[in-house]
């Protein structure tokens, strides 16, 4: 393995490319620190401490959107409004027929499509930068005292920090689309990456090597007030098993065998091949956990800030539904509906990005069909229930990863910001990306008659 690593800097053009990547990402990370100047931060640290319900619902979109709200600094909104613009123009390619014609156009569809998402993220930066500013950070008198006036912030300060986070997403973008031309691997996805791994590290630190450090290790120790050896090792022991799990399923296949026709052109016959149709067992992705555990975290939202607004009404209904939509050990209500979810939105998501039709006319156009299925319709409807199929299996295996760092929070005795590393949207992203990555740099070693990083021997 240290051979292939060393063989990966002795090629210039990728050692070029994965220093330019890394450059890219640290400038990433130098103005996710910069803060916006007229932000009291320690006013907004007071108010997340008391406010857990918005805490959480920040929390979870920063995991998946490269940004952090509760900071508010040039990058605070991340490229979510970027990914937001994906999200809506993929989702209308599949109901608006000028935008389907388009998709199916090739390089320059593409490119349009793209020049279209660029123009809507920028609305959507003003619209959601606007909305923040003024809906939350002066609303809750988050604004250093010296940029108010008569209780209110200028519309100059106003535009001046709209105007900033703007420039901070395109830039962002900017940063991603400079990765994907010019680095290794997908741009977006390894801002994504970035932000989750560094988010990981201080609560790691925080969690299991300070206690280490101060107390040091204790046999029969462990909880949530020091760190025992045996919760270490089956800290470890976890990590690897999800993780080689996760790996599993991401590259898990349904291969379809396909057969070719042959074609004869004078005195040489071409096709006749045998070959598979690859459909992945994990189809959705890491969407609908992120559409799941968004959705449900809505409700305690909203049921704390009733709670707080009719602290005397219906008897503490309003404690109690916020204790049931809230993630935890005994909240076995918040699990079985967030299984549900993501069983919904993965059949959602498969749908939407799935069309076997399409798939069907495109093995009719290149002569290739499946053996035993006549090609057009009855193929069709054969892709499509192969897919439902394989997308059940993958739905359980999403609901599993989505509940195990509730789980290990209550068996092991961490903390749910320590466990949620061992499941969910930030292990699915990290596995995903790193997995993209080393397939990348493979295929530049291979191009070099190298061996890849993934082959044995």
């Amino acid at each position: 393995m240290w051979e292939k690593i060393r063989v990966i800097f002795t090629i210039p053009e990728l050692r070029q490319k994965i220093l330019l990547t890394l450059l890219l990402l640290a400038i990433y990370r130098i103005g996710w620190q910069i803060p916006l100047p007229i932000v009291d931060y320690h006013k907004m640290e007071a108010f997340f401490g008391q406010q857990q319900g918005l805490g959480a619902l920040f929390e979870q979109v920063a995991m998946f959107s490269a940004s952090d709200l509760s900071q508010a600094t040039i990058f605070g909104l991340g490229i979510m409004p970027y990914i937001s613009a994906s999200i809506i123009f993929q989702l209308l390619g599949s109901v608006y027929p000028p935008l389907e014609k388009l998709q199916k156009e090739g390089e320059s569809g593409r490119k349009k499509i793209n020049e279209y998402t660029r123009y809507a993220t920028v609305l959507l930066c003003v619209g959601q930068s606007w909305f923040y500013l003024s809906g939350f950070l002066v609303s809750r008198g988050l604004i250093y005292d010296k940029f108010m006036v008569n209780g209110g912030l200028p519309f100059i300060w106003q535009l001046t920090a709209v105007m900033t986070m703007t420039a901070g997403t395109v830039f962002l973008m900017w940063l991603g689309e400079q990765i994907d031309e010019y680095g290794i691997g997908n741009g977006i996805s390894l801002l994504i990456m970035a932000g989750i791994l560094a988010r990981m590290l201080p609560v790691g630190y925080k969690d299991l090597l300070k206690p280490v450090y101060e107390s040091g290790l204790e046999l029969g120790g462990g909880g949530r007030g020091s760190v025992g050896v045996e919760t270490l090792l089956v800290l470890a022991v976890l990590f690897i098993a999800v993780v080689a799990g996760v790996v599993l399923i991401t590259q898990g296949q349904r291969r379809i065998p396909t057969q070719s026709a042959k074609h004869v052109r004078g005195r040489r016959v071409y096709g006749g091949t045998r070959q598979y149709l690859p459909l992945r067992v994990n189809q959705a992705g890491v969407m609908p956990i992120i559409f799941a555990s968004s959705l449900l975290l809505f409700p305690m939202v909203m049921f704390k800030y009733l709670g707080e607004k009719f602290p005397n009404a219906l008897w503490g209904f309003w404690v109690a539904m916020e204790h049931t939509f809230s993630r935890g050990e005994h909240t076995w209500t918040y699990n079985v509906l967030y299984v549900v979810l993501i069983y919904f939105f993965c059949y959602f998501w498969t749908a939407v990005t799935f069309n076997p039709k399409d798939m069907s006319d495109n093995l009719k156009d290149y002569g290739t069909f499946i053996p035993g299925y006549r090609p057009g319709r009855r193929t069709a409807d054969y892709l499509e229930k192969v897919m439902v199929r394989i997308t059940y299996v993958g739905a359980g295996f999403l609901s599993l990863v989505a509940v195990i760092p509730t789980l290990i929070s209550s068996s092991v005795g961490v903390n749910y910001a320590l466990a949620s590393f061992y499941g969910g949207t930030s292990l699915l992203i990290a596995v995903s990306v790193a997995f993209d990555v080393v397939q990348k740099i493979d295929s530049h070693l291979v191009m070099r008659n190298y061996k890849g990083l993934l082959e044995r021997g």
